[in-house]
């Protein structure tokens, strides 16, 4: 039943991150899709894959996206 529960804001926020019209949403949107996947990790006794997920995903890989997108130009349409 919890891995239902955390699994609702996976599902909900990845769609959000893909309808969304500004990047940096987007990329928002995925830093809580893999901080509940990093939650599920840790209700699956597995704190190591956790702490990976949550420190490469949730820090590291949202790092590059920014900057990436901050050297982008941004057209409004």
């Amino acid at each position: 039943m919890i891995l239902i529960l955390l699994s609702v804001p996976i599902i909900v926020f990845a769609l959000l991150a893909v309808h969304a019209k500004d990047l940096l949403f987007s990329v928002v949107f995925l830093v809580v899709v893999s901080i509940s996947l990093a939650l599920i990790f840790l209700v699956l006794q597995a704190p190591d894959i956790a702490i990976t997920e949550a420190a490469v995903n949730a820090g590291l890989t949202t790092l590059i996206y920014v900057i990436a997108i901050k050297k982008t130009r941004r057209y409004e349409e």
